[in-house]
């Protein structure tokens, strides 16, 4: 049963503030204009335009899980409360949630509180998609997606809108799931090494905590983006995979954050955005590196995106 938006009087003042479940965010958010607006966000951050503290992250332990706040103040203002449980994934529920609070930057006025688990789905794979379509070959014909869960499934969606992949090739840990993924979205699925070996764009989405792509397996100009991982002492790419030229979306938070990056001691050669903006060169002919934590300028913009999608029906 599809709810109407629901509109709740804010106490703080005479503002109407809109409520909107993931079913109402996904009538409002579209791929192809969540990409350019990355970008725009990714140039904003890098270029100084955003106010942005490095995500607080609150462990649960048991069982497992963490609590993320992700605050920013950029064309909009808002903050993202997530929580990322991984042993969720045993219970069939999704190990990634997250609410979105939108305020508005000229009075403080709440403007909306929405579903942020979509919004985190498909922001991750459009900031990939963001990465893919500036230091990808521009010729790539063959995509390999390490992993079979949402972001496996966004990232698909996402890279194809940048580059005409004529191969899509699947690994996951477990073999039903890399299967039936492959099965869902008309690709093959193999053995890590064998879906990595040749292919000419790499996504990794895991929660793998140790190495899970080699980079001895990759080929010379393949383009990597690296989306799991998003603890000090996790990674998913060795030392080797980790030695070519690596991005980043936020230099501070991978410093922080990045197992991939601070295991390996790897050199972060650019932050995307200033890449992006034309600041740093992208060496695309090069092995490059996308190592992405994800940042709060991304939700908020992308929550703009909806509230003005939303309102403008209301």
């Amino acid at each position: 049963m599809q709810w109407p938006l629901q509109r709740v009087l804010s106490k703080a003042s005479s503002h109407l503030m809109l409520y909107l479940d993931e079913e109402q965010v996904r009538q409002h958010l579209r791929m192809e204009e969540l990409i350019p607006a990355m970008e725009k966000a990714l140039i904003d951050f890098s270029a100084g335009k955003v106010t942005q503290p490095v995500r607080s992250v609150i462990t649960v332990d048991p069982p497992g899980g963490f609590f993320g706040m992700m605050p920013a103040l950029a064309e909009g203002l808002g903050i993202k409360l997530v929580t990322f449980y991984p042993p969720n994934a045993e219970l069939g529920i999704p190990t990634h949630m997250a609410t979105i609070f939108l305020a508005d930057p000229e009075t403080g006025a709440p403007l909306a509180v929405m579903d942020g688990t979509l919004i985190t789905e498909m922001r991750t794979a459009a900031v990939s998609a963001a990465a893919t379509k500036l230091l990808a070959a521009p010729d790539a014909k063959v995509l390999t997606i390490l992993g079979s869960g949402v972001q496996a499934r966004s990232h698909n969606e996402a890279l194809r809108l940048v580059r005409k992949f004529e191969e899509v090739r699947v690994w996951s840990p477990t073999k039903a799931h890399a299967e039936g993924f492959a099965e869902e979205i008309g690709a093959e699925a193999m053995s890590a090494e064998a879906a990595v070996r040749d292919a000419d764009v790499v996504v990794t989405a895991t929660n793998s905590k140790m190495s899970i792509l080699r980079g001895a397996w990759l080929k010379p100009g393949c383009h990597v983006n690296a989306v799991g991982a998003c603890r000090p002492d996790w990674r998913e790419l060795d030392d080797e995979a980790m030695a070519n030229v690596v991005f980043v979306d936020s230099r501070e938070a991978a410093m922080k954050e990045s197992g991939d990056v601070l295991l390996s001691g790897a050199k972060i050669y650019a932050e995307l955005g200033d890449t992006l903006a034309g600041k740093v060169p992208p060496r695309a002919n090069e092995t490059t590196i996308f190592k992405s934590l994800g940042m709060a300028v991304e939700d908020i913009a992308a929550a703009l995106l909806v509230y003005r999608s939303a309102t403008a029906t209301l």
